[in-house]
């Protein structure tokens, strides 16, 4: 009886010790979300701080900084050139000479209209010459392509000064400047992982975080399919639509709202059918007893191995109302008299289509997860069970107090990324239903199916919607920002690491 309470102590000890204690856990959510926000404020006060450091720096450099630093604050790279280090003075320089040209040829026109975006129209004169006219868009895309550029010319110019003073320390201490070899032998010994890192961060910088970096300011313009040419700023007039809240009708609020609602409760349902449905197939599997588990796990792999993109329209069709369900319907009407069968309209009724995708889902996610799920399951501790068998237990108790805590421990930010990702689990969707069926009393005829990322697919390619489109990209991006910091911060897997080492 000793040995039995000792494990059922241990037990309960290891549990508590994974964190599986959800009444504190929930508890401690405002505490949390409060240090969260201390966090926040701590992060804009040291920005802030950052940007009286920066101004200190250049002032107190340029008063105490020999006539060489001084010109270097208007010719980069004129110190370092005539201390030796003529490299990286020529490519301060030649950065310089490369912005001045930019501004003067190209950047200069579109940012001085940034600010309204153009207002000359196109004319075409009575002998059909065309004068053209200003570019909205053209207008914006350079005027946020001249801010960065601007941004990393301040950047640049700030290491120009950086430099200008090491080197004068170095002299001051009577030792010898780095010359041009050996600059050229650091970038790729001791600052190798600068010039490797420095294409990728170059890409990210234009292909990730310009294009990000757009998409927002048009969300202040009523960029769309009457504005295409000539858009102007509106401010916050377009999230005011938003939160504006009409009731009925076409309003762009009350259908923001009900496709928000039916996103999250999909991606709830996309997300815990698939996790628990796959954990319950991979236990059934791995059981004692089933043969031929290799078969099993290969034939639910088959659904991965197939491209989506076939298998789901091949699925879309199976479900129409003259597929191969149907067919099968009918055909078991009739063996029981009923000749007049009507075809299930599975992608027609808003409802069923809800149920439609969400069951076929389940397919697509079931075997992924039982593959996940089966690695996990093997390393549970074979002591929880055996003191779990001594004491009693039966399967249920079993799995609800041993097998689930600890897959809930392990697969936590799995849940958290599966959640977010189907958010934006555009492919499913799109491939199934194309967001339908319509509703045509909902803004820009958005369907009953369709998620956030696939409305704001089809006000930007099928209605040019472009500003509306911009809104809810940014009203996605808080969303799913606001869950994963939130849960994040939350989850037991993320504060009790040490368990598993």
């Amino acid at each position: 009886m000793a040995n039995t309470n000792e494990l059922e102590l241990l037990k309960k000890t290891k549990l508590q010790r994974m964190g599986i204690n959800f009444v504190a856990f929930f508890k401690s959510i405002p505490t949390k979300i409060k240090n969260l926000g201390l966090s926040i404020w701590g992060a804009l006060k040291k920005f802030f701080w950052g940007i009286v450091n920066f101004f200190k720096f250049i002032g107190v450099t340029f008063v105490k900084g020999d006539w060489k630093t001084k010109v270097s604050y208007f010719i980069m790279g004129f110190g370092s050139i005539f201390r030796g280090q003529w490299l990286r003075g020529i490519l301060f320089l030649l950065f310089e000479v490369v912005f001045i040209l930019y501004m003067v040829l190209l950047g200069g026109g579109y940012f001085s209209k940034l600010y309204i975006l153009g207002t000359q129209e196109t004319i075409t004169l009575d002998d059909g010459t065309k004068i053209q006219g200003d570019q909205s868009f053209s207008i914006l895309l350079y005027g946020v392509l001249t801010i960065f550029f601007i941004a990393a010319l301040i950047y640049t110019w700030y290491l120009n000064i950086k430099q200008n003073k090491i080197a004068e320390e170095i002299i001051k201490e009577e030792k010898k400047l780095e010359t041009a070899k050996d600059d050229l032998r650091a970038m790729v010994d001791k600052n190798f992982h600068k010039t490797l890192l420095s294409l990728p961060t170059l890409g990210i910088v234009i292909f990730t975080i310009l294009p990000i970096f757009f998409m927002v300011l048009i969300a202040f313009t009523d960029y769309d399919k009457q504005h295409a040419t000539l858009f102007g700023w509106v401010g916050l007039d377009n999230f005011k639509q938003l939160f504006t809240w009409t009731a009925g009708g076409k309003s762009f609020s009350a259908t923001f709202g009900q496709i928000l609602l039916w996103t999250l409760v999909w991606a709830f349902f996309a997300t815990f059918t698939n996790y628990f449905l796959g954990m319950l197939v991979a236990m059934l599997i791995n059981k004692k007893g089933i043969k031929m588990k290799k078969l099993w796990r290969t034939i639910l792999v088959f659904s991965i191995a197939i491209p989506q993109f076939i298998s789901i329209l091949y699925v879309s069709q199976m479900f129409a109302t003259d597929g191969l369900i149907n067919g099968l319907f009918g055909t078991i009407a009739g063996w029981f008299g009923n000749h007049n069968f009507q075809p299930i309209d599975f992608w027609g009724d808003p409802m069923l289509a809800r149920i439609t995708v969400i069951i076929i889902n389940i397919w697509i996610g079931v075997p992924y997860l039982m593959l996940v799920v089966t690695g996990i399951l093997m390393n549970i501790p074979a002591d929880l069970y055996e003191s779990a068998n001594i004491d009693g237990a039966n399967a249920w108790q079993q799995y609800s107090k041993i097998t689930l805590p600890y897959m809930l421990f392990i697969t936590g930010p799995y849940l958290l990324t599966s959640f977010t990702g189907n958010m934006n689990n555009f492919n499913v969707i799109y491939l199934l239903t194309g967001g339908g069926p319509i509703n045509t009393e909902m803004y820009g005829d958005a369907g009953s199916t369709d998620l956030l990322i696939t409305w704001l697919y089809s006000l930007a390619v099928s209605d040019s919607d472009y500003k509306f489109a911009a809104v809810i990209g940014i009203m996605v991006f808080i969303v799913v920002s606001v869950i994963s910091l939130v849960v994040y911060n939350l989850i037991p897997s993320t504060k009790n690491e040490e368990e598993f080492q």
